[in-house]
């Protein structure tokens, strides 16, 4: 089983990206409107900043969660206990990011948000009409004027051999928000599981999209778009001597949104942050 690949310009790319999600939580998408030469600007750039010392004047702020987060405090996935084998940076629309980088980032994320709103209208419209009507409010305009929206610069260092034992880029997991959006990285290792346990390669063509569900969306539907757990497991052979850089785009809604009877997007960010030690 692989995960099929959508030509964003098909005709019925709508319909096949959402039976992708439903079937796997996941979507890959070709053809799409993000320009391939920003992607590999910015996996350059960042690259250099993340070998650099410049990166520690930009430590992580506790109250904001903008800057950069050193290996020293990486994720612990919930239900592990194990650090991530990783560093990375936040951007928010009004967080802090190097000048030198800011004008890359910030039209990334514009370009990227944008081009989320049409996913998420893709997902509402194919919805059974029960699950629509479970939304407070279209899904697109969960994310309008959204300051949660969270992208991350994600860097996963080459492998020095000194590595926690049971460490790996990123332990199995899976998403807090509605959905994410992630250019393939320069460098394989992202898997998905399958519901009999098993794991699947996500396919990692240069210049395609992956796209896959967050909890907050598996909340939001009553459980019909299943968040799926997801793991970066570590490279082998010649490919350890390699970095690995990854641009996540969390979609998060506005914190005042209804998710469900029993969560705000607000009360949900809380308590999957509290659980997570980042609170």
């Amino acid at each position: 089983m692989q995960l099929p690949t959508v030509d964003y310009k098909a005709s019925d790319a709508a319909a096949q990206f959402v039976e992708s999600l439903r079937n796997t939580g996941f979507g890959v998408l070709k053809n799409h409107p993000i320009p391939q030469p920003l992607v590999e600007s910015i996996y350059k750039n960042w690259q250099d900043f993340f070998n650099s010392e410049r990166k520690h004047d930009f430590l992580f702020s506790k109250d904001t969660q903008d800057g950069y987060f050193p290996p020293s405090v990486s994720e612990v996935a919930k239900g592990h206990t194990v650090k991530d084998i990783k560093e990375y940076f936040h951007v928010y629309p009004k967080g802090r990011v190097p000048a030198q980088l800011e004008a890359d980032v910030r039209e990334y994320y514009r370009l990227a948000n944008e081009f989320a709103a049409t996913l998420l209208s893709w997902v509402q419209a194919e919805a059974p009409e029960e699950v629509r009507a479970k939304f407070s409010i279209d899904l697109k305009d969960m994310i309008a004027q959204s300051e949660q929206t969270l992208l991350r610069i994600l860097h996963y260092p080459p492998m020095t051999g000194d590595e926690e034992p049971g460490a790996i880029r990123a332990a199995a997991h899976g998403d807090i928000n509605l959905l994410t959006v992630l250019p393939a990285s320069n460098e394989p290792g992202l898997q998905v599981q399958k519901t009999d346990g098993g794991w699947l390669d996500v396919p990692c063509d240069f210049g395609s999209l992956i796209i896959n569900i967050g909890d907050m969306l598996q909340e939001a539907s009553g459980g019909y778009f299943p968040s799926t757990i997801h793991r970066v497991i570590n490279p082998s052979g010649k490919a350890t001597t390699k970095s690995r850089i990854s641009l996540p785009l969390f979609l998060h809604p506005r914190p005042d949104v209804v998710l469900s009877e029993r969560y705000t997007a607000d009360s949900y960010l809380q308590e999957r942050l509290r659980e997570l030690g980042v609170k």
